[in-house]
């Protein structure tokens, strides 16, 4: 996930850089390696808005989910595994993934209220 493009200010040893982030940021490091780096191509579609992004005390990013779009269930032997499919918001690339129900269901039951499956899985 990126957030948006910054201008780069100075080259920091051989692999690393510092960047002018916003006032928002300024509780973040301002250097970073090159491989957390892309060049910026413009393309609007990529970009999060600031304000949509949440950080946890940490500073890691808060991922949400949005809807949960399919279910199933996966067999291994004699275990038996209920799987749904999740959209994610601000998700890039592969735009959903398949998690544990259970999981889903302790940590976000208000997406299975909204959710309408069918009784056969």
């Amino acid at each position: 996930m990126y957030i948006s493009p910054f201008r780069v200010i100075a080259l920091v040893g051989r692999v690393a850089y510092q960047l002018d982030l916003l006032e928002e940021l300024s509780q973040l490091h301002s250097t970073f390696h090159e491989s957390q780096l892309r060049i910026c191509l413009t393309d609007d579609s990529t970009v999060v808005p600031l304000e949509d992004i949440q950080v946890d005390d940490r500073l890691n990013y808060i991922q949400r989910p949005i809807v949960i779009l399919d279910r199933k269930i996966n067999t291994l032997r004699n275990k038996v595994f209920e799987l749904v499919k999740v959209q994610w918001q601000h998700q890039k690339g592969l735009e959903w993934t398949w998690e544990s129900e259970d999981e889903m269901r302790e940590n976000y039951l208000d997406l299975f209220l909204a959710a309408e499956f069918e009784d056969e899985v």
